[in-house]
């Protein structure tokens, strides 16, 4: 056989050389999220009962997110003028 075959079989043959990865979530975070998502997109477990709210609590909620837009919008945000950030990380 031709250097050039050989070297084309081999590039058609690399796909199946490697392994894919398994389907689902891989963690226990991912898994308990993934059920989580599901419970929401499907549905099944919805309260019977309407959440409604009642005139002033939308009042209020309302009046909070207008007064949401009275602060300006800094021209840039630096990490350490609040004070310190704790990332989780334990380190």
């Amino acid at each position: 056989m031709k250097p050039t075959t050989l070297y084309c079989l081999g590039l058609l043959a690399l796909p199946f050389t490697s392994h894919a990865i398994d389907a689902g979530p891989a963690s226990l975070q991912q898994q308990e999220t993934e059920g989580w998502l599901q419970l929401q997109s499907r549905n099944t477990v919805a309260s019977p009962k309407p959440q409604t709210a009642s005139a002033t609590e939308r009042e209020l909620a309302m009046q909070r997110w207008l007064k949401s837009y009275q602060h300006e919008i800094p021209p840039f945000f630096d990490q350490y003028e609040g004070g310190k950030v704790d990332t989780g990380s334990g380190g």
